[in-house]
């Protein structure tokens, strides 16, 4: 691997989703002064994952042109700023003004970074992937807990640190990533004496794609709606912001070293077997972590978040395996994808909440993840090369 582009690049994404996961926990904070409900945290959660998610497809041809180069250092620097600007917020419009116009900057950066991460690969691109995405989740992990303890005692104002203690990794990924990645290589010739799998029929196909994108779709709604509004149901349950952000902090842990171990075992077992199997099994924790307390709860989000993590960097590897000269536009446009759909159904369960409560909602979607798993079921299949019989020449011939 190319450690230099790979730990740039993953610091960065480290640095970014701490940004992006603060969203939340800032909402949540301004609740009451701003009078703002839970259709609005959900609306502005979704909005900002949005915009960020639609403008990923964009980024990622413009990441294709640029090779690589530096529109993530200018990315995670945009929403830096943003992100700053928004602590001086005196109302909710305000607010979310500041906060979209910062989820542009990670639109620019996560195409960028996927693309910059699996070519760092080399070989091991899923494993590679993996570990950019692993830092992407400690950062979605440690914003919580950061921005808890930082908005308990300093308020708004003390979250302009955060956006300030990214700026060394600006210019560390600036310095590092300045040089094109190398193109992706042709496809290995067929070996002899195999034949490979036959296509698949037309209607097989449009299947498997739609199969893959309900995928992505549910087990994204899951991942954004615990992470958009798990803060609000420990809110409501009467726990301050450094503990609530610290329990969604274990949960966003266990997620990232899922997304690893996804990722390395991606690159060793069949794809499909593993998103159906990881999918399949976490939904009675995700649903079983939001109705116990004390220790239980640790377990069982742990568990809840390693198998939901699963699943995310092979969904990435698997959509640039399908444009390997434009993984840019791939990356951006999985991600865009994966983004903007877990938004729309984080806005809509913060609006079915203010009707039927915080709980109740996130109960509904515990069960998502086994509707992932049953998309899953309808993958193709890796291609297993098929043997071809070969002739031996007969002795004494020409």
């Amino acid at each position: 691997m190319n450690l230099k582009r790979l730990s740039a690049v993953s610091v960065g994404h480290l640095s970014i989703d701490i940004l992006n996961s603060s969203v939340a926990m800032i909402l949540t904070v301004l609740a009451v002064p701003f009078a703002i409900s839970n259709a609005q945290i959900g609306f502005g959660v979704m909005l900002y994952s949005l915009v960020g998610s639609l403008s990923q497809p964009f980024f990622g041809l413009l990441a294709d042109r640029l090779s690589g180069r530096w529109l993530g250092a200018v990315g995670l620097l945009w929403t830096a700023t943003f992100y700053a600007g928004a602590t001086f917020a005196e109302n909710y419009t305000f607010l979310l003004v500041m906060m979209t116009l910062a989820s542009l900057g990670s639109g620019a950066f996560h195409p960028q970074g996927a693309m910059v991460a699996s070519a760092a690969g080399k070989t091991r691109a899923s494993s590679a992937t993996a570990i950019f995405f692993l830092l992407g989740q400690m950062g979605l992990a440690l914003g919580p807990i950061i921005a808890g303890f930082v908005l308990q005692s300093l308020g708004l104002a003390g979250a302009r640190t955060i956006a300030i203690a990214s700026l060394p990794v600006v210019a560390w990924m600036a310095l590092s990533l300045h040089r094109p990645i190398e193109t992706a290589t042709e496809a290995a010739p067929a070996q002899p004496g195999r034949r490979p799998a036959p296509a698949p029929s037309v209607d097989r196909r449009l299947a498997v794609i739609l199969a893959f994108g309900l995928l992505v779709a549910l087990r994204a709604t899951v991942q954004q709606s615990y992470y958009g509004l798990l803060p609000k149901f420990f809110a409501d349950q009467g726990f301050e912001p450094a503990v609530y952000g610290f329990l969604v902090g274990v949960f966003s842990i266990a997620l990232a070293v899922g997304t690893l171990v996804g990722g390395i075992l991606g690159d060793q077992l069949d794809h499909r077997k593993l998103l159906m199997g990881s999918m399949l099994i976490t939904t009675p924790f995700t649903y079983a972590m939001l109705v116990v307390n004390g220790w239980p709860y640790y377990i069982l989000s742990t568990l809840a978040g390693f198998l939901l993590g699963i699943p995310h960097s092979v969904l990435v590897v698997m959509a640039q395996k399908l444009l390997p000269k434009r993984q840019g536009l791939a990356s951006g446009a999985v991600l865009g994808f994966m983004f903007a759909t877990g938004a729309a159904g984080t806005g809509l369960v913060g609006w079915v909440a203010d009707f039927v409560g915080m709980a109740a909602a996130l109960r509904w979607v515990a069960l998502i993840p086994f509707l992932a798993g049953i998309s899953a079921f309808f993958l193709a299949k890796q291609p297993q090369p098929q043997p071809v019989a070969v002739t031996s020449p007969v002795a004494g011939s020409d």
